[in-house]
């Protein structure tokens, strides 16, 4: 069993990296003109469970950002999946 240092002195670079890129797609998207959709809205309502010190992190935000149904859609945006449900589609 790893103890938090372990995974603190292997991972702490590249989780600082990561974190730092999100904060740059956000402020990104918050400069850029006109409305965003339910893929803004669906990242904003995941980001709350980072925060979240619960077991199954991971399965919770890709379960927020996943489509809910047992039955695909028809069609997706452009040409493939986006990323997010749109659950007013």
């Amino acid at each position: 069993m790893y103890r938090k240092t372990d995974v603190l002195d292997r991972d702490f670079a590249a989780a600082r990296a990561s974190l730092l890129d999100l904060a740059a797609f956000l402020d990104r998207v918050e400069r850029a003109g006109g409305e965003g959709d339910f893929r803004w809205d669906a990242l904003l309502n995941a980001l709350p469970l980072l925060e979240d010190a619960g077991v199954e992190r991971t399965r919770r935000i890709l379960e927020a950002l996943s489509f809910p149904g047992e039955t695909p859609t028809e069609s997706a945006i452009g040409k493939a999946a986006c990323g997010a449900p749109d659950l007013n589609a």
